[in-house]
């Protein structure tokens, strides 16, 4: 599973988004989320610098059919904050371009 997180969060704000954004996939999507389960169980983190890109990749994702799942955060004014999309080799075709979550920290 991949998921994607705002740098423009807090670091601690990116983790929790990002395991939210996880752990509702795999409630939306459990034709999906078992399998990758039982599979691989990889996660990746990958981060964009805002809501619009993440939006941009929402509409990748339609148009392409990939299922995803998207959290918005209560506190944030219901701002998208991240989103987990189906590991395939389609989204990693989509995402491959994107920095891992916390690469500037090393």
């Amino acid at each position: 599973m991949v998921t994607i997180t705002r740098s423009d969060l807090t670091y601690g704000q990116q983790a929790v988004q990002s395991t939210h954004a996880a752990i509702n996939f795999c409630f939306e999507h459990k034709g999906r989320a078992g399998p990758w389960f039982e599979n691989s169980n990889y996660l990746v983190q990958l981060s964009v610098s805002n809501e619009n890109e993440l939006l941009k990749l929402i509409e990748k994702c339609e148009k392409l059919e990939i299922s995803y799942t998207i959290f918005r955060e209560p506190d944030l004014n219901n701002s998208i904050t991240a989103i987990a999309i189906e590991p395939s080799p389609l989204t990693k075709k989509v995402v491959s371009h994107l920095p891992l979550l916390f690469k500037n920290l090393n």
